[in-house]
């Protein structure tokens, strides 16, 4: 996005849906944030982007839209994501991840096909199935293990479908594993850290041997705006992580920078349903539009640890 654009954003108050709204607003980008609110969503976040003249709010969830404003880019981070709760009820997850992005298409579908926004469709490297040695490429088949992934990779489906029928163009965006500030703390990092925090040990699936690329969520957003700026249209590109680490691995860190001994900092539980043994991209596709991973693990996770904040979901 060279020049200025109106962006539409769904899920723009989620975990990388926020980045990506700041980073569009920093480079004078006029942004549409659509979000239902739901209970992961950062209120906080909203009322510090509505500061900007370049920022409207809309309330609204991507499976009931009927209307798409006028708009040069359409980026879908709306989703269901947390794996757990994909076990727990996965309906929601096939209503939001999939019909939602079905609706998503049909509004971009009916417009003039002069007046078509391009449609980017944030999707995870949890549609490629685990992975024991090598890294998956973009054109590898999908093998999903559970049913957030499951859905993810259907509205990829979708996506292609629409193009190859309809003429929506797109750009499907795989990255990895997402860390960084402000995440709801349901995911590994933000959870752990604020249990301990707490006097509780954190939970570990397992004996933590699961390994998974962390990827820092300002990365992942430079990776979709490299994609969004230099990309071929109809294409699929990953964002990997060079950043390898075990769930074990991630917990002794935490403990170490809290100062807590092993041995109280968690407790092992049940394996998941669906649990997979290790993620891995390959992302030279990407990487040969001149994007590189720049935030290092071992750096970020000491500020975020130690700065935790999980009032803004309270």
């Amino acid at each position: 996005m060279s020049r200025a654009e109106i962006v539409v954003v769904t899920g723009g108050l989620g975990f990388i849906g926020k980045h990506f709204v700041r980073q569009c607003l920093d480079k004078g980008h006029f942004v549409k944030n659509i979000d239902r609110i739901s209970y992961a969503a950062d209120r906080l976040v909203n009322a510090e982007f509505s500061q900007s003249s370049n920022y409207r709010f809309h309330e609204a969830n991507i499976c009931t839209l009927d209307f798409l404003p006028e708009c040069d880019i359409f980026v879908n981070f709306a989703a269901e994501s947390h794996v757990d709760n994909a076990i727990t009820n996965a309906r929601k997850f096939c209503e939001t991840n999939f019909l939602g992005v079905q609706n998503c298409l049909e509004l971009i579908r009916r417009k003039h096909e002069h007046e078509r926004p391009r449609f980017i469709q944030i999707s995870t490297d949890e549609v490629y199935g685990d992975i024991r040695d090598g890294s998956h490429a973009e054109a590898d088949p999908l093998v999903p293990s559970n049913p957030y992934a499951a859905t993810k990779a259907a509205a990829d489906m979708l996506v292609k479908s629409w193009g190859r029928t309809f003429g929506v163009s797109w750009n499907i965006v795989r990255p990895t594993n997402n860390y960084g500030t402000h995440q709801y703390p349901e995911k590994l990092i933000p959870k752990s850290a604020w249990r301990m925090k707490r006097g509780l040990p954190a939970i570990m699936h397992g004996d933590g041997s699961y390994i998974r690329s962390w990827l820092h969520a300002d990365d992942t957003v430079r990776g979709i705006s490299t994609v969004i700026e230099k990309g071929r249209r109809n294409q699929i590109y990953n964002i990997g992580s060079t950043e390898e680490r075990s769930n074990i691995q991630v917990l002794r860190r935490i403990a170490q920078i809290l100062s807590i001994e092993e041995r109280a900092a968690f407790v092992a539980a049940s394996d998941r349903s669906g649990q997979d043994i290790r993620y891995s991209l390959d992302d030279s596709k990407l990487r040969a539009l001149g994007w590189s991973q720049m935030k290092k693990f071992d750096e970020e996770i000491i500020e975020i640890v130690e700065k935790l904040d999980t009032s803004r979901f309270v």
